[in-house]
């Protein structure tokens, strides 16, 4: 993913707000990426756009060789369930489902992976996280570190190139975050791009590259 001179410019009734400014990076497979910031220093902004979730006013970001500002919503909406996952600070798991069905959500929009082969790839992916004595456990049966993992394996779900990680272990312990920290870690060790936004000073200890932002400008 490589993005060059991007801005965000919020505009209100009598000002403008520039929450990115000539934002420019390339993002490489096998590493993992820290971005700080206060808050208000425009690293939200940034995230949901390298997601695909925001637009952008100026600039260009592409993915895989492609210019995404040429893209129509439906080419965007399969770009980004192909190439990126999300994983986020509350988990966003549905309670009413077990471990293995939440990872299953994403590959129900994804025309690639048979129908009889979604729950055992959903298993194979708690499994390698470790969670195979939890694969039929509700989220509230759960631990926090526990629900994180069952996000970050749904945020695999479809094998994307690159995970998206905002405030991650915001709500975890430190034992948790280490794990959480060192599963994203491995991730990146794999292959996958992984780029994650966090207010802890602990994931300096794992990160290929620190990045910072101040009033929309990145530093590296």
């Amino acid at each position: 993913m490589n993005i060059e001179n991007v801005c965000k410019v919020y505009k209100t009734k009598n000002d403008e707000v520039k929450a990115l400014d000539n934002v420019s990076y390339e993002f490489k497979p096998g590493k993992l990426y820290a971005i700080m910031g206060h808050s208000g220093s425009g690293k939200s902004t940034l995230i949901s756009i390298l997601g695909l979730i925001e637009t952008y006013t100026s600039g260009k970001i592409t993915i895989n060789n492609e210019d995404i500002s040429k893209l129509k919503d439906n080419d965007l909406s399969n770009l980004r369930m192909k190439y990126i996952g999300f994983v986020f600070q509350d988990f966003y798991l549905d309670e009413h489902l077990k471990a293995y069905e939440n990872v299953m959500l994403p590959m129900l929009i994804n025309k690639e992976i048979k129908r009889e082969e979604r729950k055992e790839k959903a298993i194979k992916l708690l499994t390698d996280l470790g969670l195979s004595e939890r694969i039929n456990h509700y989220p509230k049966e759960l631990s926090g570190g526990e629900c994180q993992r069952v996000a970050i394996a749904r945020s695999l779900a479809n094998d994307p190139k690159i995970i998206l990680a905002d405030e991650p272990t915001g709500n975890l312990d430190e034992e948790n975050e280490k794990l959480v920290f060192e599963t994203l870690k491995d991730l990146a060790k794999k292959g996958k791009c992984v780029i994650v936004v966090t207010h802890s000073e602990e994931i300096k200890k794992y990160a290929d590259e620190i990045l910072k932002i101040t009033k929309g400008k990145l530093e590296v």
